[in-house]
């Protein structure tokens, strides 16, 4: 199985980036991650449906898209690798997390996505996201292999 982040906005050296490579190379399953350029649009509607149409046409076909979106299931640790789990069971080659930019998703990929995921009430700086998505997605890992890293 391969994953993908698709993510608006284009990451700088620093410990956001480091924290993400850190999970990546912990990874069994290949990741890749595609940054976009946020779009410049005037108002936050067309922006959105632009960085949508960005973010649907890099990810390939047939693969499950997750939207991480603040209106989202917030789920544990647990249940989110039981999901993970779910679609790899199924034959998902490519799983695809949609990261949008500071005004969301557009309606395109809320449509298009098969889960909405929420990591939480708070608000994250998206940078950061990619990180803390990446922990979550090892920890799935670590959960579903019974090994020691997840200790509920």
């Amino acid at each position: 199985m391969r994953i993908l982040i698709v993510a608006i906005g284009k990451s700088k050296p620093g410990p956001e980036k480091d924290l993400l490579a850190e999970y990546a190379k912990r990874l069994p399953w290949a990741l890749d991650v595609k940054e976009l350029a946020q779009g410049k649009d005037a108002s936050a509607e067309a922006r959105k449906a632009r960085e949508a149409e960005s973010m649907l046409s890099a990810v390939p076909e047939g693969s499950t898209i997750i939207a991480l979106d603040e209106r989202g299931t917030s789920e544990s640790s647990e249940k989110f690798a039981a999901r993970v789990g779910q679609w790899r069971d199924a034959g998902a080659r490519t799983l695809a997390f949609l990261i949008g930019g500071a005004d969301g998703h557009g309606d395109a990929v809320l449509k298009a996505a098969k889960h909405k995921l929420s990591l939480g009430a708070m608000t994250w700086p998206h940078m950061l996201v990619r990180g803390l998505l990446a922990e979550q997605l090892y920890r799935a890992h670590s959960i579903l292999t019974n090994h020691p890293y997840h200790r509920a």
